[in-house]
């Protein structure tokens, strides 16, 4: 499966420092929500198989905590939960267990338990129970499978971004 993501101003051919400094701006200016989604992606490539410790890998989980904290959309916070995971940016739990449990948005709030999930974040675990008691059931059925698959999964090694991508 290719997910495509529009890059019509062509974003991708700049350098990655460029790349950075255009993505964030879109992430912190931007009204359209679409845009801000396609930045999310565009940025979290740039961490893509990178040390935890490189300037731009801390450079861009800054930005997705960022937007975790500040943006408005849903849906867009959804995806900076889905690249912090899939990045591994294990510097930003904190603000994923802050989404979690404290977003207006129940989508961000599943999407950030889930990320919280698939990156084995078990010294999360007791702050993901919490989430067992979030009026939407949706929060709740994913805080559930979340740590029922944490049961599972306690004993099986570090998470590796690179099985998912």
């Amino acid at each position: 499966m290719v997910i495509e993501i529009l890059d019509e101003n062509n974003i991708r051919a700049l350098s990655p420092d460029d790349r950075f400094l255009v993505c964030e701006q879109i992430l912190k200016n931007e009204k359209d929500e679409s845009k801000r989604w396609d930045a999310v992606w565009m940025i979290g490539e740039l961490a893509e198989k990178k040390d935890q410790n490189s300037s731009m890998f801390i450079k861009v989980s800054d930005v997705l905590g960022w937007v975790l904290d500040n943006d408005d959309n849903g849906v867009v916070k959804h995806e900076a939960c889905f690249q912090v995971a899939a990045r591994n940016m294990r510097n930003k739990i904190p603000v994923l267990v802050n989404t979690a449990l404290h977003n207006k948005s129940i989508l961000a709030k599943h999407e950030a338990i889930e990320s919280l999930g698939l990156m084995r974040a078990f010294e999360a675990e007791s702050l993901i129970q919490k989430a067992l008691d979030d009026p939407s059931s949706d929060v709740r059925e994913t805080a559930a499978f979340v740590l029922k698959r944490f049961e599972r999964l306690k004993n099986s090694g570090d998470y590796n971004p690179s099985d998912i991508l």
